[in-house]
């Protein structure tokens, strides 16, 4: 018995042995492709080719178009209707164009790169409000690394005082101011939306006329963040000119320009600056991305 168990056991052995040895092998040849992370793949995905100088559409449909370099007067006389002290006037020469965006943020564009919605007023192309500085840094991150590049950012003051302007002089891109306080004026009333024609809320992006470079509400609707920190820099300028500002070095504050819904006219003038810090939020301010050549 013996005899023939041996042999029968021996058989089997070398059986197993054998399918073993095959399974190893068509292990060893098995490469898997590992995927590539999340974010490596949106980037994939969310390529994007900019020409230099023309306008585009990004990747969640926010409009760009090309601010060329030039020189500009910041600030505003001292006999503009509305006027504040710290709006020294001193030439600004701005060295490198820029790309702006068309309009403010809207919340469509926000939720489309953030899980929340901040907003008082809800509405997809309302722009988006009650967002500190902090909140739009962390937007352009993530939009940013959605895209594969670290070229969108905050205008600085400059830049935006600049695209605001876009050739004009004057107290508003549509000419000067007739009133101020509780009344309203008419060439504002062309360009924004103001406490005297908001009735008490933000309204769609895109509403009133575009300035001769073809930006909206750069007037009213919301206030819009800047890069800048405040320091009272702006008022230690001469007549002579400085070459691509940044702002201040110091101080915890941060700019932000434009007026909103809520705001009387002086404060949507092309020169009217305000300050509060990054983490700061108001239904009246919100903001808008440049991207860098």
């Amino acid at each position: 018995m013996k005899k023939i168990l041996l042999p029968l056991l021996l058989s089997i052995c070398l059986v197993l042995l054998i399918l073993a040895g095959d399974a190893y092998f068509r292990l060893a040849r098995y490469k898997p492709i590992k995927p590539l992370p999340p974010s490596e793949r949106a980037v994939s995905a969310l390529k994007l080719e900019v020409i230099p100088g023309q306008a585009f559409t990004n990747s969640i449909g926010m409009k760009f178009v090309y601010i060329p370099s030039g020189k500009f007067i910041m600030g505003s006389p001292f006999d503009e209707l509305g006027r504040s002290e710290w709006e020294v006037q001193h030439e600004v020469i701005l060295t490198k164009g820029f790309f702006i965006q068309v309009t403010e943020v809207t919340q469509r564009q926000w939720e489309a790169i953030m899980t929340k919605n901040p907003s008082r007023f809800l509405g997809d192309d309302l722009p988006v409000e009650q967002v500190a500085w902090h909140d739009c840094q962390a937007f352009i991150k993530a939009l940013n690394r959605s895209e594969g590049n670290d070229r969108y950012r905050l205008p600085t003051e400059a830049e935006w005082e600049y695209a605001c302007r876009s050739g004009t002089a004057t107290a508003v891109a549509s000419g000067n101011l007739t009133a101020a306080g509780n009344m309203c004026d008419p060439n504002l009333d062309r360009v924004g939306w103001y406490r005297e024609n908001s009735n008490g809320s933000t309204h769609p992006v895109a509403q009133k006329e575009p300035n001769a470079w073809g930006l909206y509400d750069m007037h009213g609707n919301v206030w819009e963040w800047c890069q800048d920190r405040y320091e009272r820099w702006y008022e230690k300028f001469t007549s002579d000119s400085v070459t691509d500002p940044l702002g201040g070095k110091l101080g915890r504050k941060r700019i932000f320009r434009g007026g909103s819904w809520f705001a009387g006219s002086e404060y949507c003038r092309s020169a009217d600056r305000l300050k509060a810090p990054p983490d700061f939020k108001s239904a009246g301010l919100g903001f808008r991305l440049v991207r860098s050549e």
